[in-house]
């Protein structure tokens, strides 16, 4: 009885591989495509975005895009109001939670 080995015909063919990878590449540039599209900060979109970067920290920015224009805020790093204010009363905690304000 003799044994016959498989028939390595146009199995091994290197170039189905490659067509094989295109084709994964493909399905990851479409993926990267609807990704992009339902991105919140999509730069295709007419709308009203708003995005804070380095939120809390003194260098703090925001971005505001409005359609098709970009403003940028950036603070100095200190409070706008910073030792500006004058007392005008006092304000109690009563105990069931309200506040009661006395002008002075």
């Amino acid at each position: 009885m003799k044994w016959r080995l498989h028939d390595a015909g146009e199995d091994d063919d290197p170039l189905l591989s490659v067509i094989n990878l295109v084709d994964v590449f493909l399905v990851l540039v479409a993926a990267l495509l609807l990704a992009v599209a339902r991105s919140p900060v999509n730069v295709f979109d007419a709308g009203q975005v708003t995005v804070i970067r380095d939120a809390g920290t003194p260098d703090m920015e925001i971005v505001v895009k409005n359609g098709k224009k970009i403003e940028r805020f950036r603070g100095d790093g200190a409070a706008a109001s910073a030792g500006q204010g004058v007392k005008a009363g006092i304000a109690y905690r009563m105990p069931d939670g309200s506040l009661v304000y006395v002008p002075e």
